[in-house]
């Protein structure tokens, strides 16, 4: 059912896909041996970029960088990666990849490029898999694999960085929604759930984001009408451990932003965290909302357009989020919500 606001009809994007927004490519890469992987969002040149950090345990790698005040203002790649600390040596090998096809910032011709990826990481050490690499992590190959493979389709569930989550006590994925409006304004979200909180009604199996639930997207079973007293009660899987998480994602829009209206979309955006996640921003979590302005769209952005972008962004985070731990499969040992319960 299209969602109307100020007489904009809203619908679903032709994928229900982050790459519904123009400008918007993505690539997954993951070792199936190690139980990890990452995630690569590669937009057109230009494109303006604002990030916000909520959760107390962030792992971030050139997100001081993208406020408003300061010089930065356009990005060549996000990069959300397993691996905590390890898993920032793909953002480097992604910045080595595409800079070597002469993207970025060149101070003169003779000079080397030197593109701009931030990035962000999550905990999945603990989550099975043989994380014992020694010297050498496998995160450098596994952005440069991304990297490489760029594409407008996106697998969900178990991918990129979110083939080793985990949500709570469920298996976590990699998940992903967009919206459309009638005035040409895209919105997509691409997030790798690994949540300390829960994303569900663990007695009942239903998802806390089905307010924002698009056409039985992540199952369909309606909004739970009561939440369990035993907040952190965990499921049939188990229950969540403390220090091995994070959520972490990105919204992108086609709408050409200033610095300031992205950062403000950022802040928005993370209610859509609030929405799916209970609890969320706690002091074991590094939740971390890019946001990206591809720019392709010719349309004047007003202050009431900063509002729908803001609240579009926080629902394909919400159904984002949802979606990730919907489409996942049970691995590494961790349950995923379909075993559990379907």
């Amino acid at each position: 059912m299209p969602l109307f606001s100020f007489l904009i009809m809203i619908n679903l994007g032709k994928r229900n896909l982050i790459t519904d927004v123009d400008g918007i490519l993505v690539g997954n890469a993951h070792d199936q041996g190690i139980g990890t992987g990452c995630t690569v969002i590669t937009p057109i040149e230009g494109t303006l970029a604002s990030a916000d950090v909520r959760g107390g345990a962030p792992g971030t790698r050139e997100v001081g960088a993208l406020n408003p005040y300061n010089l930065v203002n356009s990005i060549d790649s996000v990069v959300l990666s397993g691996g905590s600390t390890w898993g920032l040596d793909a953002a480097s090998s992604v910045a080595n990849y595409i800079g070597s096809q002469g993207r970025g910032f060149s101070a003169s011709p003779e000079s080397k490029h030197v593109p701009m990826v931030p990035g962000a990481i999550l905990y999945d050490l603990s989550n099975g898999g043989d994380k014992k690499w020694g010297d050498s992590s496998p995160y450098y190959d596994l952005g440069i694999k991304a990297a490489s493979s760029i594409s407008d389709n996106i697998i969900l569930g178990n991918a990129g960085a979110g083939y080793g989550a985990k949500a709570g006590s469920l298996k976590g994925g990699l998940g992903s929604a967009s919206f459309v409006c009638s005035d040409g304004i895209q919105v997509g979200g691409l997030f790798a759930v690994n949540s300390y909180g829960s994303t569900l009604n663990n007695e009942t199996g239903q998802f806390w984001a089905s307010t924002d639930e698009n056409k039985n997207e992540f199952g369909g079973r309606g909004v739970p009408n009561y939440a369990p007293m035993n907040i952190l009660a965990g499921t049939k899987a188990g229950k969540p451990l403390p220090g091995q998480n994070t959520t972490i994602g990105v919204i992108a829009t086609n709408a050409k932003l200033d610095a300031k209206a992205a950062k403000r979309i950022a802040i928005m955006a993370h209610s859509g965290m609030s929405r799916a996640i209970r609890p969320i921003h706690s002091p074991v979590d590094g939740d971390v909302i890019f946001v990206l302005s591809t720019g392709t769209l010719k349309k004047e952005i007003k202050l009431n357009d900063i509002n729908i972008i803001g609240e579009l962004g926080a629902r394909v985070c919400s159904r984002s989020i949802a979606r990730g731990v919907f489409e996942a499969e049970s691995i590494l040992g961790m349950k995923s919500w379909k075993e559990v319960y379907e």
